[in-house]
């Protein structure tokens, strides 16, 4: 127990209080009359110092107050000539007013600090529930959006049941789900309880491995990300990205392939950071240029690139390599 939760007890029972100021009080006369042949003349509070404190410490005001006035009373009547009587002189008034003069402080500061920390002490509780509720319901809101994604999810992929028949309708409404569905699952990662110190690059490779085997590639995933210090919304940007990226990689460099290889790298360039999701297929077609594609997953990447105020690009070199360097800072 820390001493100023034993000074909290104490002072919630004012009748522990004051008995504790006698005690203290008698320990200290004790202890004074127990040594006093081996001290020296003039020093006739000596003992009663630290009972004072400490009783002011530990049982407040009143309390200090008590034992202050009992070791006054005790030391002048025992330890200040004439011995053993009331009797005043200009050095005993000087005595008393000095003692008496260092106890009121000292018992005035002991209070006013204690009550400030046991003020502090209910704040930071309250500070402290508050924050323990505000992250309760910051989980529940992530939950239930999270929620919220995958049952649009759901309600698509009831609808396209009904679009048999068209099967560019069928296929839009299915990448539109699958697109939800990550995004929920991404969501959830991120918004984790028990995720929340993850690296970035933990988060990165699970998000690589689910969409391999949602695809049923056996295609691995390297991944290999500095530690980047971005805002949770940056950090599902960035994401999708990565998801864009993959999900165009193995429907299509990889998709006949019984393996193959995407590799994330995120680093820095500068100022900036560089993100690279590649594979090892045969890269873009001759003359196919994806900034001219009108095609829903380019479209997609060039809009996250523009949310980092970054710049896509797109490379062939033993594979694809799509790439967007965006500023550090937003």
């Amino acid at each position: 127990m820390s001493p100023l939760s034993a000074a909290s007890m104490v002072r919630r029972d004012k009748l522990v209080g004051y008995l504790l100021a006698v005690a203290l009080f008698a320990a200290a006369l004790g202890l004074r009359i127990v040594v006093g042949d081996g001290l020296p003349d003039g020093f006739p509070f000596l003992t009663f110092f630290p009972a004072v404190l400490v009783t002011a410490f530990l049982g407040g005001l009143g309390p200090g107050i008590l034992c202050a006035t009992l070791s006054t009373l005790a030391a002048w009547y025992f330890f200040i000539p004439p011995f053993n009587s009331f009797g005043l002189s200009h050095t005993t008034i000087v005595a008393l007013a000095f003692f008496v003069a260092i106890m009121v402080v000292d018992i005035v500061i002991i209070d006013q600090m204690t009550r400030a920390l046991e003020k502090l002490k209910r704040e930071q509780a309250v500070t402290a529930s508050l924050l323990d509720r505000q992250k309760t319901l910051f989980a529940e809101l992530q939950h239930r959006v999270a929620n919220n994604l995958a049952f649009v999810a759901s309600l698509l992929s009831l609808q396209s049941r009904k679009l048999a028949h068209n099967r560019e309708a069928v296929a839009a409404m299915d990448e539109a789900r699958l697109r939800l569905e990550t995004m929920s699952r991404i969501h959830r990662r991120l918004y984790d309880p028990e995720r929340l110190d993850a690296p970035l690059g933990s988060f990165i490779q699970d998000i690589c491995d689910d969409l391999v085997r949602s695809g049923g590639s056996k295609a691995r995933c390297r991944v290999d990300v500095v530690d980047a210090a971005l805002p949770p919304e940056r950090i599902i940007t960035l994401s999708l990205i990565v998801v864009e990226a993959i999900t165009n990689s193995l429907k299509h460099a990889l998709r006949d392939r019984e393996d193959g290889l995407i590799t994330v790298k995120l680093g820095r360039d500068g100022d900036n950071y560089a993100l690279a999701v590649s594979d090892d297929g045969p890269g873009l077609p001759d003359g196919f240029d994806p900034s001219a594609s009108k095609s829903l997953g380019m479209r997609i990447l060039q809009g996250f690139a523009r949310t980092l105020g970054g710049q896509l690009e797109f490379r062939t070199d033993n594979g694809l390599t799509t790439r967007v360097v965006f500023p550090q800072q937003a």
